[in-house]
Parts: C-alpha cells; structure tokens; sequence
C-alpha cells in the first residue's frame, strides 16, 4: 500500500455514484484510521434529495470546515429557533467555495447539483451528534415531513 493516496476525478466520481445508489443519497469516504483519530478527514458525496436534518456541535473543539471539491451545494445557518440567518451557495471554483462553522451554530446543507462532492475536516474522536445537538424544530431524518422541509431549505437558492 502507498504512503500517498491521490484524490482525483475519478475518486469523486466513484463516491458520487456510491451516494446515488446508497438510500440515504450520500456517501463519505473517510481519510483517518478510526474513529478515535484526533482528526478526521472526509470526503462527502451528496446528490439532491438528500435530507440533512439541521443540527449543531456543542463541544467547544468541533469547528467544522467544509471545501467544495465538485458541484453545488447551499449551506444554511439558523438561530436557536430555526429562523434562516444565513443562506450561501458553495460551489467548486465559484466565488465561495468552503465555510468553516464554528461549535454551537445550527446548519444543513443541501445539494443543489448532481454529483456534489465537499471535503470535511473536524477534530475527533467521532461522536454521534446527540439529540440535544439536533434542531427539534425540523423533521428527523426519515419523517414524513422531511420532503417539506427540504422544499423549504432549497427555496432560499435559486
């Protein structure tokens, strides 16, 4: 095995057809070991219809930086109680092309072309975001009310 892995088109379009026949619409591919890792590297493959219910990392050490690697994708900031305060398009090569989201912020992000593709970096051990951290004032994932809600957070892009 090689002590270096390039990440090429060909990567990106291998995990984008993973996420377009996983149920869920997304697949990740993950750069660290384990979970345990201090820092955790993925990539993210989203394609549109994907839900990802709006949420926040309340420990002080996971900031989250996100970079757009292929396509398009709407990042959506909310306040405390679900109204949008910011709404951005990110797209790869465009005018914003990453965000870093600092703990404590609720968002989502959705994907607004086919084939979308971000790299991830947040520090670790992984945690699976606790119910606290989810937003109570949007449908969990798989409730009948996700395909309104996701209606919603496209709208904010045109």
């Amino acid at each position: 095995m090689s002590d270096v892995l390039l990440i090429d088109q060909n990567m990106l379009g291998q995990l984008a057809a993973e996420a377009a026949s996983a149920p869920r619409l997304r697949k990740n591919r993950n750069f660290h070991q384990s979970n345990e890792d201090l820092c955790h590297r993925m990539l993210n493959a989203l394609q549109p219809g994907t839900y990802v219910q709006p949420h926040r990392h309340l420990d002080a050490v996971k900031e989250e930086t996100i970079l757009v690697l292929s396509g398009r994708f709407g990042c959506l900031v909310f306040d405390d109680n679900g109204k949008v305060v910011q709404a951005c398009e990110l797209s790869a090569g465009g005018a914003a092309m990453g965000i870093n989201i600092k703990p404590g912020t609720f968002h989502s992000i959705v994907a607004l072309a086919p084939n979308s593709v971000f790299f991830e970096s947040k520090q670790g051990p992984y945690t699976p975001i606790a119910e606290a951290e989810k937003a109570a004032w949007a449908p969990a994932e798989g409730a009948p009310e996700c395909a309104a809600y996701l209606t919603f957070m496209l709208s904010h892009f045109a």
